[in-house]
């Protein structure tokens, strides 16, 4: 089998989206088997730019029914859409990850328990992926979907049902407000130190970095460090122009919660006043009702234009690896 001759179609599965005449997500599986990841990556060097453009159309590409079953093998695909790599390492997300490869990293060691809302990954600093791959390496036994939801489509509902709210969020933007602890803390899906976050052994390199990036910060008496972000935006304009509700709003209000972060504390608008938790309780039940679970079958992969589609991940039972990967902006 070469490039040309392997074929994917377009599948449609309960519960996507219909706007217009577009489905999200795209979800793309093989015409017949496929007799080697090889033929795999011809297809997709041979395709990546329609398969970019449709990814950035619809918001999301769920690929299924491949022949990719380890990390490495999520590395080359990866690597056969040949984005330039954003290096987890590089980033300043408050997750907890361990790498697998250069490129590939687990999604979120946050305990099975914590439900990761909605958001867009690292809109709440100012410096964010473009796109994002996710694999399912092992399913969970029970739960453990990753939620999709098109923010184009939840901010035009958004101008309709609270008018004001989305004109605050674009006008005034937001800023977000994080204790990172001393040392990593698994047990919180917030829990990335503050030395790993800024790539800093002492605390005047980690102030050096904030200043460069315009934060302000304040140091804790039990180590940890309380940072809070400059001006940034809540509603990005795509260049087809589309507006979409590019933030981390929803997961902080709803998720950013442990033993060192209040989520009524976490955000304001940019101006330093308060948003009406009653507009956030609004816009996150629009979300839900505009999201797609992902219903992960091992070897399954997503590519998600991080502009156009917040992502987030269910609670779940027994095991669950779902790798991840970042395209630079």
């Amino acid at each position: 089998m070469t490039a040309t001759t392997l074929v994917m179609n377009e599948l449609q599965i309960d519960g996507q989206l219909k706007s217009g005449d577009q489905v999200f997500p795209t979800i793309m599986v093989p015409e017949c088997e496929v007799a080697s990841l090889e033929d795999v990556l011809a297809w997709v060097r041979e395709n990546r730019e329609s398969l970019d453009a449709k990814a950035s159309q619809s918001g999301a590409v769920l690929f299924r029914g491949l022949p990719l079953a380890t990390s490495d093998d999520f590395d080359a695909f990866i690597r056969a859409f040949d984005y330039p790599n954003f290096r987890y390492q590089d980033s300043l997300s408050n997750a907890v990850r361990v790498n697998r490869t250069e490129r590939v990293f687990t999604a979120n060691e946050a305990p099975s328990s914590v439900t990761i809302c909605l958001h867009h990954e690292m809109a709440q600093t100012p410096i964010y992926p473009s796109r994002l791959f996710f694999f399912c390496e092992k399913p969970a036994e029970a739960g453990g979907a990753s939620p999709l939801c098109r923010s184009d489509i939840l901010f035009d509902r958004l101008c309709d049902e609270l008018p004001q709210f989305a004109s605050d969020c674009e006008e005034k933007g937001l800023l977000y407000t994080n204790v990172m602890p001393a040392e990593n803390d698994p047990t919180s899906g917030m829990g990335r130190s503050w030395q790993s976050t800024f790539r800093a052994e002492t605390r005047e390199e980690a102030e050096q970095k904030m200043r460069a990036l315009e934060y302000s910060w304040e140091w804790l008496d039990d180590g940890c460090l309380k940072a809070t972000t400059p001006r940034l935006q809540a509603v990005m304009e795509l260049p087809d122009g589309r507006k979409t509700f590019f933030n981390q709003l929803i997961a902080a209000f709803h998720g950013w919660k442990d033993s060192r972060n209040d989520p009524t504390k976490s955000v304001t608008f940019g101006d330093g006043t308060l948003l009406n938790p009653q507009d956030v309780e609004r816009a996150a039940q629009i979300a839900e009702e505009l999201t797609f679970d992902v219903p992960w079958q091992a070897g399954d992969v997503a590519l998600v234009d991080n502009y156009v589609a917040m992502h987030g991940r269910r609670s779940f039972e027994g095991t669950r690896a779902v790798l991840a990967s970042l395209v630079a902006s």
